[in-house]
Parts: C-alpha cells; sequence; structure tokens
C-alpha cells in the first residue's frame, strides 16, 4: 500500500530527490576525501569529534586498509570517495535534464544510483558493525559515511520511480547479498585475530603489528633510526607491543628495536644487560635510557625532531 502511494507521488517528475543526493552525496566526497589526504599526508589536520584517538585507532586498524606495500598505500575511504563521487556525477547528469525521463537511459542512470547506494549501505553496515566489535572504537567520520549512504540508497528509492517493487527488492537483495559475502571474506582475511597461527610456536617473537603507519610516522621512525635513536623490547611485553602499534607495521620496520628476553628470538640479552635496562619498553636517547610507552609526540619533543610531528 505504501509503495503504491509512493508510485502515485512520484508520477511526478520530483527535483528534491537529486538535489538532496548531490548535498549528501558531496558530503561523503568531503567527509572520505579528507580522510584519504590525511592517510597519504597531504592534509595534516583532522579532528575527530568524540573519544580520544578513535578514528586513530579505526583508520590504522587493518580494516582501514584496502592494499599496502612499500609504495603504494590505498586506504579503504578512496573506494568511499570513488563512490561518493560517482553518485554525484549520476546525479548531476540526471539534474541537468539532459535525458528524458522517458528514456532507458534515464532509467539505467537512476537504477546505477539505487545499487551503488544499496551496496554502499551494506558494505557501511558491515564496517560498522567491525568497528564496535572488532575494533572497539568510535569513528565519527565512518559513522557520518554509514547514515550518508543508507539516506542516499533510501532517497534514490523516491527519486527512481520505480514502476513495482519486485525488481527493485530483487536486485537489490543480490548485490547486498553478495556485497555482504565479499565483504565478510575481506574482512575476515585482514583480521589479525587469523593470522596468529602462521607463527610459528617454536619461535619467541613478538605479535604481530597490525596498525598501519601515516607517511609521518614513517619518516619519525626513520629519524630515530638514524640518530641512533634504540628501542629495548622483549617479545612477551604487553607495552611494548602498544608502543610499536603507536608506530604502526610500516614504522616499525624503521626503527632499532633489540629484543632483550634471553630466549627471544635473534636477541640481544648481554647488550641489554649492559646497558641496564630493567623494564620494557625503554628508549636509549643520548645515551639516556627512559622506560615506558611514550606517546609519540612526547618522543619527538624528546628527541628534538622538527618534521611534521601530526601522527
Amino acid at each position: 500500500m505504501a509503495f503504491e502511494t509512493l508510485n502515485r507521488i512520484n508520477k511526478k517528475n520530483l527535483k528534491w530527490p537529486k538535489i538532496i543526493i548531490a548535498i549528501l552525496s558531496t558530503i561523503g566526497i568531503v567527509d572520505t576525501g579528507s580522510i584519504t589526504l590525511k592517510n597519504w599526508g597531504l592534509f595534516t589536520s583532522l579532528s575527530c569529534p568524540g573519544i580520544q584517538n578513535g578514528c586513530e585507532t579505526v583508520l590504522n586498524s587493518p580494516w582501514g586498509t584496502l592494499f599496502e606495500n612499500n609504495q603504494i598505500n590505498i586506504p579503504l575511504s578512496l573506494a568511499g570517495f570513488i563512490t561518493y563521487l560517482s553518485i554525484l556525477v549520476i546525479t548531476i547528469i540526471l539534474s541537468l535534464n539532459l535525458i528524458s525521463p522517458k528514456e532507458k537511459l534515464n532509467k539505467f542512470l537512476w537504477w546505477l544510483v539505487f545499487l551503488i547506494s544499496c551496496a554502499s549501505s551494506t558494505f557501511s553496515f558491515l564496517l560498522i558493525n567491525i568497528m564496535f566489535f572488532k575494533i572497539q572504537a568510535y569513528c565519527f567520520f565512518c559513522i557520518l559515511s554509514a547514515i550518508l549512504s543508507f539516506s542516499i540508497f533510501i532517497i534514490s528509492m523516491i527519486g527512481a520511480k520505480f514502476d513495482s517493487r519486485e525488481p527493485m527488492i530483487f536486485r537489490g537483495f543480490i548485490v547486498a547479498i553478495s556485497v555482504l559475502l565479499g565483504g565478510l571474506i575481506w574482512s575476515t582475511n585482514v583480521d589479525p585475530s587469523n593470522a596468529i597461527d602462521v607463527e610459528s610456536p617454536t619461535e619467541n617473537v613478538s605479535p604481530i603489528i597490525t596498525t598501519s603507519s601515516s607517511p609521518q610516522k614513517v619518516k619519525f621512525a626513520q629519524f630515530l633510526s638514524e640518530n641512533n635513536i634504540v628501542m629495548y623490547s622483549a617479545y612477551w611485553c604487553p607495552h611494548c607491543h602498544d608502543q610499536k602499534q603507536l608506530f604502526g607495521k610500516k614504522a616499525v620496520k624503521e626503527l632499532k628495536v633489540v629484543e632483550c628476553a634471553k630466549d627471544g628470538k635473534d636477541n640481544e640479552y648481554k647488550l641489554c644487560q649492559t646497558k641496564g635496562i630493567s623494564g620494557f619498553p625503554s628508549w636509549e636517547i643520548n645515551e639516556k635510557i627512559y622506560s615506558g610507552t611514550l606517546d609519540l609526540n612526547d618522543l619527538a619533543i624528546m628527541t628534538d625532531y622538527q618534521g611534521d610531528s601530526n601522527f
């Protein structure tokens, strides 16, 4: 009954759905674009409302990156940026009235908006669940993106003027299931808890670093190494793992990390004894030892780092 009423309303060529979708997708472009630029080190200031370091925790988690190697870093936010940009371009084409509402191309473009927003909403639903139940942190920008995706999805059903609900439900269901299954497979593959078994149980090594590194963190780690600033660690020490997580997996590779546990892999136990290391982690800065997990900004001040410290 509600759908029939909606059909009667939609006999007019409504302009407001296009306008609202264009506005929402523009906000989405700014949202995801800012995160992407921040990840690439091109946007230095990004304040996240809410819980302190929540956005940093979520965006630097394994689920915050689609692909990363020594040369390329593709954050998940880039996929969101491309999605919102695609919706905006299609909406602008529809708004210019270059195509008659009766033409098949017009219907096809509305189907694209509907199906893209359906896929985006489904994936956003999955990401929100990962954020709260896996990462257990709060990210304002991620929640905003999810709200935008769901809003565009709902409004697209009004603006598209679908003649019947059966094709809409069927196609939307197929897209949602496909995205959900693909998303679950991707989520499982990047979940660090599923990678623990890869480590050999006979080697006493530190846990896997699961966070990603911003360009600022990599440059800072390189600075520390070049200035012979050393981190003394033990594979079994949770605080050492926390310290490494602050840097991220790419930046940690640049650090000078000394394994002090006598039974640890590639340990330098005697050196640690000579240095008088009694707590972990410990940092050697200008021949002085500082114990405890250090905030990266505090560490930058202690080491007179003059580079970009917007970690």
